[in-house]
């Protein structure tokens, strides 16, 4: 599961009023090299929640120097956008899980793949 991913995801459990931003409790992270695509990743930081990539690429150990706020003009400034690559489409959780920040319920993670289903009573 790639932190862009990790990014979109929410607890969707009953009752649930604070399911975001999933924790992350990896046992088996992989950095891939993907060609970077500049114009991909500058679409993209609109639509992220900065500072849940910041805390997830921090409870990785791969933040590096990823900065806590966004960069003015971060559309230009090709160093920016390419850390924010590496840590959206570099960084992958391979096996582990996910856990609710107000219910604690565990959404495991195999083989890169979050698995969000939900329960009968958790719906």
């Amino acid at each position: 599961m790639k932190l862009l991913t990790h990014n979109m995801l929410t607890s969707h459990v009953k009752g649930i009023t604070k399911g975001y931003p999933l924790l992350i409790k990896a046992t088996e992270v992989k950095v891939n090299e993907v060609a970077f695509n500049p114009q991909f990743v500058s679409r993209m930081i609109p639509k992220l929640e900065w500072h849940a990539l910041v805390q997830a690429a921090d409870e990785l150990g791969h933040r590096q120097d990823l900065p806590g706020d966004l960069v003015p003009n971060y559309e230009e400034n090709e160093e920016f956008l390419k850390k924010v690559h590496r840590v959206l489409l570099e960084v992958e959780v391979i096996e582990g899980c996910l856990q609710c920040p107000e219910s604690g319920r565990e959404f495991p993670i195999s083989r890169g793949i979050p698995n969000m289903l939900l329960n009968e009573d958790e719906v």
